[in-house]
């Protein structure tokens, strides 16, 4: 069963034995495309396949997805590595990407959480599907980009984006970090899929109910709807029980 937001695994800190933690970027930090924005994108990644005369290459269900990662991963799939396409596709979704995320949507709780994370002496990384560029200008206009030490995003290779560990692992390398001490915070089930795939704890977020509900249906012991619990954990008194640098929170967790 899901642990849910409010309670803690065991009567145990979720973040307990814990040296990083690894964010995803859209959801648990910000909405980058919030109300189905994303979906004028995906269109536009469709009509520079209809001018190439190949939208063959996808599926019926790629040709109404709103998600532009599946249609830059399905042409990918179907043409060679370093074709000129699919490196025009994957730099057009990139900029948008930097663009959306001048206005995206802040996490409600996100800012705070980065911050006392902080505090408190754990090292941060982003581990996204979306382009870096985009998390870095994010993270630059809010006043966060300090916090972290490192943001893993999008390769030129899209076979390497989340289910697949590459951005996890990456980050786990920058933060010299073994998976034992590290926690993801992801809001799908790709996201869990990674963070199995490289052996790191995983912490849902959904802000709302069917997203937590994926998660769970995914297999996730952890699911929160909001950050309580850990800006509990990681509050005033925790603060000044650990120094800036410490090295972990308490002890092993049951929460894996």
């Amino acid at each position: 069963m899901a642990v849910e937001a409010g309670t803690k695994s065991g009567g145990r800190p979720l973040l307990s034995g814990i040296h990083g933690v690894l964010f995803d970027f859209d959801g648990p930090i910000c909405r980058l495309f919030p109300d189905e924005s994303s979906r004028p994108v995906a269109d536009e990644l469709r009509g520079m396949l209809a001018r190439e005369g190949a939208t063959h290459l996808l599926t019926a269900g790629e040709q109404r997805n709103k998600d532009p990662h599946v249609v830059l991963q399905a042409v990918h799939r179907a043409r060679p590595k370093r074709d000129q396409l699919v490196r025009a596709m994957e730099e057009h979704v990139s900029r948008r990407e930097v663009t959306a995320a001048g206005q995206a949507l802040p996490t409600p709780g996100a800012k705070e959480l980065i911050h006392r994370l902080r505090k408190n002496g754990l090292r941060l990384a982003v581990v996204t599907n979306n382009s870096p560029r985009a998390a870095d200008r994010y993270l630059r206009d809010w006043g966060m980009r300090d916090q972290f030490t490192a943001i893993h995003g999008r390769s030129s290779d899209p076979d390497l984006m989340k289910p697949h560990p590459h951005v996890v692992l990456r980050a786990l390398r920058s933060l010299d970090m073994s998976p034992t001490k590290a926690v993801m915070i992801g809001d799908t089930p790709t996201d869990l899929e990674a963070a199995r795939h490289a052996g790191v704890r995983f912490i849902g977020y959904g802000r709302n109910e069917p997203k937590r509900q994926r998660l769970r249906d995914a297999g996730a012991e952890v699911v929160l709807g909001a950050y309580a619990p850990l800006l509990d954990e990681m509050g005033e008194k925790g603060a000044a029980a650990h120094e800036p640098g410490a090295r972990s929170i308490g002890e092993p967790a049951a929460c894996r």
